[in-house]
């Protein structure tokens, strides 16, 4: 349990401090903002010419993957490559280089640009690499320092970027025209396509900086090292290790690098399901959801907290980033939230922890939650099936946090006549849930992601049409809200563009890394040394620690889930969730799947669940893990708090995303996998309690204030209803009659000493 949370918050802020003008302006806004138009880090100020060029491939983009997939998608490098050409051009067109402001930034920069320089000439005068590998590197390098220090920009952008948009573009598709060639001529080493290869792998460096942060740049160039130097490095590090030409051909001219399974993803399924979500957000769900959150909880205790949460799981569906959706929804929900009462790293907190937790919720989910599908085997429908209980626990668990935190902190809701009417809501605007709905039951008929999520492009254009029409056959037409027309189709689909761009980097990127860990053999020996570690050093302590009640097995599955959580964290300091997914789900999950599995010749769904969306789960939560927490950043920028503190309180509200995945690792049951109808539903019942007492626990209060012992036995009772065993469930129970019943007659007993002292002062 974390410190409790300090409020700005006079006692007993009630409904009548909100009754103002500033606070119906800040609703409206609320209820009016776009997410779709937002995008983070990309240049704002550009010229009509480039506008319509981005305009333009973005659209050709979108329109690529429409028609792939209603026709069929192209044979894999080809589809792959066409889509990471586009991605590449746009990236050097929309994202600036890193500004050079600082003394240190500069001193960095050039200490990089020397790097470089020597490693160039070392591979040269060493003869390690010919000159179609060197050469290109340099003028990669060459170009990446020209668009930060040389000034010249024709039409108003740089003329490096645009000649690295060229190569970028130029890269991905040759392999689009000669693939063909390229696969027939596997094993041979062609200078031509190895000079291609260099180019394609350092523009994926360069647009991973650019977009993603260095940390994953940083990882991919160790890797492409280690795949070089391994003869050189002892132990289980060691291999008998590749040449330059064998590293670019594997990674940038085959599907076991760059255009490995991640970019086989994006380039099918994510995209669909973006340009899916872009249509949702311009026939108006955002606002519908925005509107149905402010509707249901914002009159409630803790109000303004519980719209955060309530919209940033809907909005998270949609994004799947957690940062982009605190961005967007932050900008609205924290500043009402510390009107209401809430402090500024609070208030930053519940929007950062909610946002984070939209990447688990169904039906979209975040981008790696499609990656698990190659990964494990198993249909997308199963994976939302098992999503479901772990999202549900996890914003129940939130809501138990920020409504007690409201109780005790005195702050109320927001008053009724500043929300929306719930029912004149569904009356009106219920028919947007039609898309959603139809998109589980083409899942559920068995269609595969690709055509459920082009049947429900064209619900969505479909419901929004009918309804203009009977918006127009009831007179009502000019007052209708986010009409889809032909501009506003084509804008979504290049806003799906916008919002692939950095999944397109992350996946190629994080193919890099994954084809390094499948070429060298690493992640079996990583793997491996996971168990052993967990065998031979924690699993032993841990037994003693627990006095034998844990088994041998249980004990190694517990030290190995707790490894494998850590290296997803570490990971997450500057990862992006999808990359981090398809390392950990390449080094981890085969370490926690060989443990379940025992003695079984092949691992149950159920186990391949288990140990991936555990280390999907992890990737997730370490955007809000101190002490490089993303959401919590940007958080933290919106509401003027200490970014630090604001991540932990975001790990205080978001607890159950800590706990919940070793719970369903123990118990298949919450991820509704080997169990019926019945014990499926006693099991996601005993797990909303158990998720309750842990959140009062985490904040020490009910109806009076509780003491840590009672904090700490209330925690135990709620894990012990999370796991799935009777004796468990009848521990819980009796724990939570307990405490109900303790703090029923203590507030009881409070507020009859209360009544005679009021009376006096009444009369």
């Amino acid at each position: 349990m974390t410190t409790d949370p300090p409020s700005t918050a006079p006692p007993q802020k009630g409904a009548d401090d909100f009754s103002d003008i500033e606070l119906q302006k800040e609703v409206a806004e609320l209820e009016g903002h776009n997410l779709a138009e937002e995008t983070a880090g990309t240049r704002r100020d550009i010229r009509a010419v480039w506008r319509w060029t981005i305009f333009a491939v973005g659209l050709a983009l979108s329109l690529f993957h429409l028609y792939t997939g209603y026709f069929g998608t192209l044979p894999g490098l080809q589809q792959r490559s066409f889509h990471l050409a586009l991605g590449l051009g746009l990236v050097f067109l929309l994202y600036p280089s890193t500004p050079q402001d600082t003394r240190r930034q500069r001193w960095y920069g050039w200490g990089l640009i020397a790097a470089g320089i020597g490693l160039i000439v070392y591979v040269q005068v060493e003869g390690i690499a010919d000159w179609y590998v060197w050469a290109p590197g340099a003028a990669i390098l060459a170009l990446v320092q020209a668009a930060r220090y040389v000034p010249w920009q024709p039409m108003g952008m740089p003329a490096a970027d645009v000649l690295l948009a060229l190569l970028g573009t130029g890269a991905g598709l040759f392999l689009f025209f000669a693939y063909e060639d390229i696969v027939s001529s596997v094993g041979v080493i062609n200078p031509v396509y190895v000079a291609v290869g260099t180019v394609g792998l350092l523009l994926v460096l360069v647009a991973a900086q650019r977009t993603l942060g260095a940390a994953l740049v940083i990882l991919a160039g160790l890797m492409l090292a280690y795949a070089f130097f391994g003869p050189f490095l002892p132990g289980f590090l060691h291999h008998s290790g590749y040449s330059i030409d064998r590293i670019v051909s594997t990674l940038f001219l085959g599907t076991e690098g760059v255009f490995g399974t991640p970019l086989a993803i994006s380039s099918t399924f994510i995209f669909l399901f973006l340009i899916f979500s872009a249509m949702l957000a311009r026939t108006g769900m955002e606002r519908f959801f925005t509107d149905l959150a402010l509707g249901l909880t914002g009159g409630t205790t803790g109000g303004t907290a519980k719209v955060a949460v309530v919209t940033s799981a809907f909005s998270g569906t949609i994004t799947g980033s957690s940062v982009a959706n605190t961005v967007s929804n932050g900008a609205f929900t924290i500043p009402m939230m510390k009107r209401s009462g809430y402090s500024p790293n609070y208030a930053g907190a519940v929007e950062a922890a909610s946002s984070t937790g939209g990447q688990i919720a169904p039906p979209v989910m975040g981008a790696a939650a499609f990656i698990m599908i190659e990964f494990t085997g198993v249909p997308y429908l199963q994976i939302m099936q098992a999503a479901i209980v772990p999202a549900l626990l996890f914003f129940i668990a939130q809501f138990v946090v920020v409504h007690y935190d409201a109780k005790k902190l005195g702050i109320r809701g927001v008053p009724r006549e500043l929300l929306p009417n719930v029912r004149m809501l569904m009356a009106t605007k219920g028919y947007l849930l039609v898309p959603i709905i139809g998109l589980f039951v083409l899942l559920s008929l068995g269609f595969s992601p690709i055509r459920s999520a082009m049947g429900a492009i064209a619900l969505t254009v479909g419901v929004n049409l009918l309804a203009q029409l009977v918006a127009l056959a009831l007179r009502r037409w000019r007052g209708m809200d986010d009409r889809l027309t032909l501009w506003t189709l084509l804008d979504g689909l290049v806003d799906a563009t916008r919002v692939a761009i950095p999944i397109i980097i992350a996946c190629a990127a994080a193919g890099i890394i994954a084809g390094v860990i499948t070429l060298t053999g690493l992640g079996l020996r990583l793997s491996g040394g996971l168990v052993n570690l967990a065998e031979d050093v924690l699993s032993p302590g841990l037994q003693l620690i627990t006095f034998g009640l844990l088994d041998p097995t249980q004990s190694l599955l517990f030290c190995t889930l707790l490894l494998s959580m850590l290296a997803c964290l570490i990971l997450g300091i500057g990862v992006p969730t999808t990359a981090n997914y398809v390392i950990t789900a390449t080094l981890a999950a085969p370490a926690i799947i060989a443990i379940l599995q025992a003695d079984l010749a092949e691992p149950t769904v159920a186990m391949l669940l288990m140990a991936h969306m555990f280390v999907y789960y992890f990737g997730v939560m370490a955007d809000i893990t101190p002490p490089v927490c993303l959401a919590a950043y940007a958080a933290s920028g919106i509401s003027g708090g200490n970014p630090i503190m604001t991540g932990v309180y975001s790990v205080r509200i978001a607890v159950s995303g800590f706990v919940v995945p070793y719970m369903f690792v123990f118990s298949p049951q919450l991820l509704l996998q080997e169990t019926g109808w019945v014990e499926g539903t006693w099991a996601f019942l005993t797990a909303v309690l158990g998720i309750v007492l842990v959140g009062i626990a985490v904040v020490g209060h009910l109806r009076t204030d509780i003491n840590w012992a009672v904090r700490i036995a209330t925690a135990l009772g709620g894990l012990a209803l999370l796991h799935a065993s009777w004796q468990g469930d009848v521990a819980g129970f009796v724990v939570g009659a307990a405490l109900f019943a303790w703090q029923y007659w203590a507030g009881r007993g409070g507020r009859t000493q209360a009544a005679p002292s009021a009376a006096p002062a009444a009369s």
